[in-house]
């Protein structure tokens, strides 16, 4: 049976990150900047890395080839191949993200050779006033779209949301959306690394330039009757598993750990991945070794492993396929 594996975090650095993602994880600074943690990634020329172990210095990629049959199981091999189908990130942010939105498979497959763009939130630590963007707070016919971005009001067409903790947003293909100042989120979303942006606020860069938009791309991506959802908030009690969200993408757990709780895994066919959200906690395979699991750390359960047992006190977020 493969062991539980970690990998290396991948920072990135961007003008609107901060410091509080190597605070969360309680490591050294990795710079003023820091925007994202790549936790799991499959992405060419950003694959994770095998942190430690028998695998160590493997990337993803390279571990599918070998094992991806015990990784992933047979019913998501056959369904993805070798390919790891998430992309898992921290995010960090100090200043308003562009307005944007994704395509979806068909169209991602068409125009990029690529998967389309499903993803969610959870909302880990936001800081007071955090607020973010999802959907329109209206119906929207695609004209009304171009003259609203064309005249820098198409902030004004959307739904706006001041973030908790434990806040859950689902970002299908198709809905406008923003990551607004003093969010601090967990990402989890398909691999795809296409996104289509709307509007930046006509922001400029150190050398004067705008950056470049994609609002004729994105007209075909957007979902036009897509208004305000209702907020998700999710707790769990101590001891308990509670549902996050159920896509055909992902599914997403949220488990409240104070002493042992056993998962069983056996019955997911999938890889499970396993976030610590809060406190401090250690994942346990049947062989009986250890594994931290602090806030910030990532680690990935083969599909092969039946069951984990998670101790110490704490939050963690879980991460399968149906």
């Amino acid at each position: 049976m493969l062991p539980i594996l970690k990998f290396e975090p991948v920072f990135k650095s961007v003008l609107w990150g901060g410091k509080r993602i190597a605070e969360f994880k309680g490591m050294p600074s990795q710079g003023d900047h820091v925007g994202e943690s790549w936790e799991l990634s499959p992405m060419p020329g950003h694959e994770s890395v095998v942190a430690d172990g028998l695998f160590k210095g493997e990337t993803l990629p390279q571990l599918l080839a070998s094992h991806g049959k015990e990784i992933m199981g047979e019913k998501l091999h056959e369904r993805y191949g070798y390919k790891f189908p998430l992309l898992i990130k921290f995010i960090d942010s100090t200043q308003d993200l562009s307005i944007q939105v994704h395509p979806d498979d068909e169209l991602a497959a068409k125009r990029h050779d690529s998967l389309g763009k499903t993803e969610m939130w959870y909302s880990v630590a936001p800081a007071e006033g955090a607020y973010l963007y999802a959907g329109f707070s209206r119906e929207m016919t695609p004209e009304q779209f171009r003259a609203m971005v064309a005249d820098s009001t198409i902030v004004d067409a959307l739904s706006k949301y001041y973030t908790k903790p434990g806040d859950v947003f689902f970002l299908p293909a198709g809905r406008v959306h923003a990551i607004g100042q003093g969010n601090f989120v967990l990402e989890i979303q398909e691999a795809s690394d296409i996104t289509y942006r709307i509007y930046d606020y006509n922001r400029r860069d150190a050398q004067g330039n705008l950056r470049q938009l994609h609002v004729d791309e994105s007209v075909d991506s957007i979902n036009y009757a897509d208004v305000a959802q209702e907020v998700k908030n999710v707790t769990a009690a101590p001891g308990k598993e509670a549902m996050v969200e159920d896509c055909s993408y992902f599914t997403t757990t949220l488990v409240n750990v104070d002493g042992s709780l056993e998962l069983p895994l056996a019955e997911r066919h999938s890889f499970t991945v396993l976030i610590g959200t809060k406190g401090s906690l250690v994942a346990v395979a049947p062989n009986g070794e250890e594994f931290p699991l602090p806030q910030g750390q990532t680690l990935l359960v083969p599909a092969s492993m039946p069951a984990v047992v998670l101790r110490g006190t704490g939050e963690a977020v879980t991460v399968y396929i149906r």
